[in-house]
């Protein structure tokens, strides 16, 4: 009777040791699941992030790509107020120098003609600070002739 009693004394402490261990490795696995299924969720969500952003660049890029088409061809489109043989496409700072008469070899006027297509109306910094330099009339000719030392003179 007392070796009866002693194994199941035996039997029960096994069995409480078999159910600790059942119980830790059941929260070891779900804590280490909910980590897992944590990094997941993240790693999915930074990945939708990460498309959004590519979507978002690859449409402003597509557009810039469009505006700076549209500047190259500008002159043949029907409604250009200038003669497109008078135009020279410079693209930076300002998209184009029109020697207006130049095709008729009778140059009155120079223009710094500055094209905007799509949303983009404003001129940048740097296309505002050269319209206001033309406008205060600070324009003139130089002219530079490859192999002498002098300076060239560009004052008119």
């Amino acid at each position: 009777m007392e070796i009866q009693q002693l194994l199941k004394g035996e039997v029960i402490v096994l069995l409480c040791v078999v159910l600790f261990f059942c119980l830790l490795f059941l929260f070891l696995g779900r804590s280490m699941g909910l980590r897992q299924g944590r990094k997941l969720e993240a790693a999915e969500w930074e990945g939708r992030k990460l498309e959004g952003i590519v979507r978002t660049r690859l449409r402003q890029s597509r557009s810039v790509l469009g505006g700076l088409v549209s500047e190259q061809i500008a002159p043949l489109i029907p409604e250009f107020p200038f003669d497109p043989g008078d135009c020279r496409f410079i693209g930076k700072p300002v998209d184009f120098i029109v020697f207006k008469g130049m095709n008729a070899q009778d140059i009155s006027e120079v223009i710094f003609l500055e094209v905007k297509s799509g949303k983009s109306r404003t001129l940048n910094a740097q296309e505002k600070r050269l319209r206001e330099t033309i406008q205060a009339g600070h324009v003139s000719w130089a002219q530079f002739n490859v192999g002498q030392k002098e300076r060239p003179h560009h004052r008119l």
